[in-house]
This record gives structure tokens, sequence and C-alpha cells, in this order.
């Protein structure tokens, strides 16, 4: 379980890992840089992209055909190696940006939002379909974080960082019902941030200010936790040709003697086994 640095980075917010499967890396972004950031493990390559705007996620577009990002004032698509952006769907809200997403196991993504001054209730969970077409999954929310699926689709597990829970849905169609508590983080331990659910349909989640990995089980015990060298990790994410090894990113933002790993592409070897992730079908 010793962490290892995958890619040494001073990211002011890093974010949201994802393993972009047709391409071999890992890519994962650093929000209030306005870059997204791509490592390669078997080569070692990295390449860094600056967004139109502070972006709080970014996934593979099926096909090879480039990236969807969650930015500031709404959802935006690249073509490959990061040209010809075009808005998918823009909706500036003063004060208001783009946070954690995860595409769901229809090839939908699936996008939060957040205030800038994290005000109860401004942000929401969006889904949005290949074509633009928005649905408001959830309203009312305050840090849109951590949002993934069990492995045979019919759950959804959510975080809204300040509530210290792991909520988790039954999935109805395109929505979400009879939401319910599926585990809380106790006060002291840290908040609770981006997420994602292995092969075993456990649910991983990285705590914000508690320097540490949480794995519960599908009952929701929790039944591992994995120290690590970064008192801020964001989110987490199996990678790796086998989904074995679990990455994670971290951030420095608000630390005033951030740890000489904050800000850094953290990796742990041989954790389990991840489940292979959608791109997005548009």
């Amino acid at each position: 379980m010793r962490p290892e640095v995958a890619v040494r980075a001073e990211a002011t917010l890093g974010e949201g890992p994802t393993w972009d499967a047709e391409a071999g890396r890992l890519i994962w972004v650093d929000i209030l840089g306005s870059r997204v950031h791509a490592y390669d493990p078997a080569t070692g390559r990295r390449t860094v992209m600056a967004t139109e705007q502070h972006v709080g996620a970014a996934k593979p577009r099926a096909g090879g055909a480039g990236l969807v990002v969650n930015l500031r004032d709404g959802i935006g698509l690249y073509g490959p190696g990061g040209k010809d952006f075009r808005w998918l769907h823009r909706d500036p809200v003063p004060g208001r940006r783009g946070n954690d997403a995860a595409i769901a196991p229809d090839g939908s993504l699936w996008a939060g939002s957040m205030t800038y001054d994290e005000a109860p209730g401004g942000g929401n969970l969006m889904r949005f379909a290949a074509d633009g077409t928005a649905t408001e999954i959830l309203g009312d929310v305050t840090v849109s974080n951590g949002t993934g699926w069990s492995p045979d689709g019919t759950l959804m597990y959510y975080v809204d960082t300040p509530t210290r829970r792991i909520d988790v849905f039954d999935v109805d169609g395109r929505q979400v019902v009879r939401r319910r508590e599926f585990a809380m983080v106790e006060e002291g331990a840290g908040h609770p941030d981006g997420l994602t659910v292995d092969a075993d349909g456990c649910v991983w989640v990285a705590l914000w200010d508690g320097s540490a990995l949480r794995r519960y089980t599908p009952s929701g015990a929790l039944d591992r936790v994995v120290e690590l060298p970064v008192r801020r990790p964001t989110a987490c994410a199996f990678g790796g040709a086998d989904l074995t090894d679990l990455y994670v990113t971290s951030a420095r933002v608000g630390l005033d003697t951030p740890s000489p790993y904050a800000g850094s592409l953290l990796v742990l070897r041989g954790m389990g086994r991840g489940l292979a992730q959608p791109a997005f079908d548009g």
C-alpha cells in the first residue's frame, strides 16, 4: 500500500483522474490552473493542455475523438490533440463553475457544479447527452463531487462534500431515485471528495483534509484505510492495462505549508481491479 509519485507536479487543485483505455493514458485536471494533464505509464510521456476556462473534469470521447470538459460556463468539446474547441452546452452563471464529473454506463456525461464561495445549494448535478441535451439530476447541491456506478449499473454513488456523506441512489432509466446514506465520514477524518467503484462493487473515496483514501464494501462497511503523504487528496481512479493501479490526485490550494508531494499524481500499485470506464458518446 505504499504510495508512489507517478507525476511530480504542483497542481493548485488536481482532480478527476480518469483512465483513457483507448489511448492507454491517465487523464487528470488542475481545476484552477485551467490545465488538462495526460500521463502514459508505459512510456512515461506527459502532456499538458491549457483550457478555455477553469476545468472541473476532462473525460475521453468515444473513438478517440478528443475530450469532453466541464468548464466554468458549461460543457465543451475538444478534438484530437486539443484542437477544434466548441461548446456542447453553454450556460454561464456568475460565480459558478463546473466541478467533478463522470461518464455513465450509457455514455452520457454527469457533470457537477458549485459556486466559487461554496454557497449552500449553489450547485447541481446535470446529465448531458451526446447531442447536448441537458437534464438536471440533482439541484440544491453545494459542492458536487464524486459520482460513480455499481458494476451492474443499478446503483449510483454520489458525494456533496459538505454533507460528509456518500449517498447511494437506485438508477431508474436516465434518472436516480430513493436517495439514502451509504456511508458517513466522521468529524476529524476529513471530507469525502472524489470516488471510484471497483470490480467488487466497493467504493473508494478520497478524503480532503484527511490525508487518506477509504474503501467501503457494497454494504457500506469501512474495510480499508490507506494513508497518503498529502493532506488534500481529491479523487482516485483505477488505471493501467489491467486496471489494478489506483491513481490519486491532490491539491495545494489553501495550504500554508504544503507537503513536497501536494499537487502531484500518486499511484498505489496492485490495489484491486477497477471497472472499465465508458467514453463520452458524443
